[in-house]
């Protein structure tokens, strides 16, 4: 986000509505492609059995699991007969815990999803029908997921590139704004500007903070030139079409000295022991995610091009870092365990939110097909026995002082 470069890793079930079945008695050809290469359809709504895990020395922390999760089984019942808050849910709900997002138990996955989007009230008999609102919605909660999961991976710290006593700093695509209220925390002295297409940012917020509407596409910026000192961009992927113009704009801003930190990662699952092969489904979803952005002008392949792409744009001391983020908690490392059973909570609930458009826009799927090919992925996520992580990378680079 070359003089420097280091690469170091960083560390309850609902019935269907009545009639869902019959939208899948025929197939289209996607469908028919799918089950061709041994992908059948299973209801998202099906309670799925998971598979155990393999390794001995875990079975006695599996077994507490199983028991901490009935135990939370009983607890959200016991919400469920509580009275109502002004929202219509339990008032006593909680928030998920990463306990809650342990595959031992797929109720427990389900339900910290259910508890922290609200899916369980959401979903209505007409599974054709899903509002711009709840796919807004499921994006967002995704965004604070990540978020938490950013700091998981970076030990708690905001950022990496060494800036010291930042006074105007850029945060671009801010969504919720998570990241521009901490750091304009962190810097009380600092004044944080986040910049989204969608004003959805909290009203209560630091004296130093603030929201902007804009599009960063367009160009040129409207931001004074050499004015930043440090730009801050995440999650960007699938939304700039010209990267070298998008970089061109922040290297402008950008006071000389400054910084710019790039926070990325694949669309694409892998694994180092070759169990997400050619056929797999996971190098199938990745495929179409990346046909699907194309279409549309979009890439998903900045986390391994920031690098370079900094350089050319006038960048140095350019810092690649690289990361992991398993598709659940198959990593004996304690870290990465947490950091697979929350990225399986965001993705079993954020397949939707921004895939279905997606697939049924950019590639024109029938609906049906796009939620047989959703309800797949959420299948395949609860698979243990695939190694499978989505790599990242973290890449910070300086606006040199002496632009001669």
């Amino acid at each position: 986000m070359d003089s420097q470069h280091h690469q170091q890793p960083l560390g309850g079930s609902r019935q269907p509505p009545q009639g869902q079945h019959q939208h899948h008695q025929q197939q289209h050809p996607q469908q028919l492609h799918l089950h061709q290469q041994g992908y059948y359809y299973q209801s998202p709504y099906q309670h799925y059995q998971q598979q155990p895990l393999e390794e001995e020395e875990e079975e006695e922390e599996d077994d507490d699991k199983v028991e901490e999760t009935q135990q939370q089984q009983q607890q959200h019942q016991q919400e469920q007969q509580a009275p109502a808050g002004d929202d219509g849910r339990p008032a006593s709900s909680d928030a998920p815990s990463p306990q809650a997002a342990d595959s031992s138990s797929d109720d427990g996955l389900d339900e910290a999803y259910a508890d922290s989007t609200g899916e369980g009230e959401m979903m209505g008999d007409d599974t054709k029908t899903l509002s711009t609102d709840r796919t807004m919605r499921l994006q967002y909660d995704q965004q604070d997921l990540a978020h938490h999961m950013y700091l998981l991976t970076l030990d708690g710290k905001l950022h990496l590139a060494p800036i010291s006593n930042p006074q105007e700093i850029l945060d671009v695509g801010t969504g919720t704004g998570i990241w521009a209220i901490d750091i304009a925390d962190e810097y009380p002295s600092a004044k944080v500007t986040g910049v989204d297409l969608s004003p959805i940012q909290p009203s209560l917020l630091p004296p130093n903070c603030t929201f902007e509407v804009d599009d960063v596409t367009l160009c040129p910026w409207t931001y004074p030139q050499n004015h930043f000192d440090f730009i801050h961009v995440r999650e960007m992927f699938g939304c700039i079409p010209d990267w070298d113009e998008f970089f061109q704009q922040c290297y402008q801003c950008l006071k000389p000295g400054g910084y710019i930190e790039m926070v990325e990662h694949s669309v694409e699952p892998t694994s180092d022991d070759g169990s997400v092969g050619p056929s797999h489904f996971y190098t199938l979803w990745g495929k179409t995610v990346v046909e699907a952005g194309a279409t549309f002008g979009k890439s998903f392949t900045i986390w391994k091009e920031s690098k370079e792409r900094l350089k050319r744009a006038g960048f140095v001391d350019v810092v690649e870092i690289e990361y992991k983020w398993p598709m659940n908690g198959w990593n004996k490392d304690p870290k990465l365990r947490e950091l697979g059973r929350w990225n399986q909570v965001r993705l079993h609930g954020g397949v939707e939110g921004y895939m279905l458009r997606l697939l049924t826009t950019a590639l024109r799927w029938p609906y049906e097909e796009a939620q047989l090919f959703l309800a797949q992925m959420r299948t395949t996520l609860r698979d243990y026995k695939t190694n499978a992580y989505l790599p990242g990378t973290i890449v910070y680079a300086r606006k040199p002082t002496d632009e001669s």
